[in-house]
Formats: structure tokens, sequence, C-alpha cells
């Protein structure tokens, strides 16, 4: 989390506005975070396609698949 003075600020991924929001402004159902900073928020969906991407392949190897 980044400080703004000598608050704490937190940046979420809104997943149904497609938009960074400083603080919680909406329904946790539709957040993504929280993030140390804005950039970190904004590939928030790039972050988790690639966590699910090495989740898969380790899954794969695990299993065996070729």
């Amino acid at each position: 989390m980044s400080f703004d003075g000598t608050e704490q600020v937190e940046y979420f991924f809104n997943t149904r506005t497609r938009m960074v929001e400083k603080g919680r402004q909406s329904s946790w159902e539709h957040l993504m975070g929280p993030y140390g900073s804005a950039e970190e928020a904004a590939r928030a969906l790039e972050k988790a396609q690639e966590r699910t991407e090495a989740w898969d392949e380790d899954d794969a190897e695990w299993r065996g698949d070729d």
C-alpha cells in the first residue's frame, strides 16, 4: 500500500467498470485488490491470467499430461 501524507492508500480494480479505484468505492463483489499502487491495480486481470496459466501448467504436470 502507498501512503498519501499520513494515510495508507489502497487501490482496487473494478471488474465491472474495468477502472482503477483509489480506496474502496464499490461493492466487494466487483473488486480485485487491494493493491499498493494504481499501476498494480491496472494490471490485476493480466496478473490473474498469468497465475491461472501457471497453475494450469502445474496441474497438467502433476497429472502427467503430455
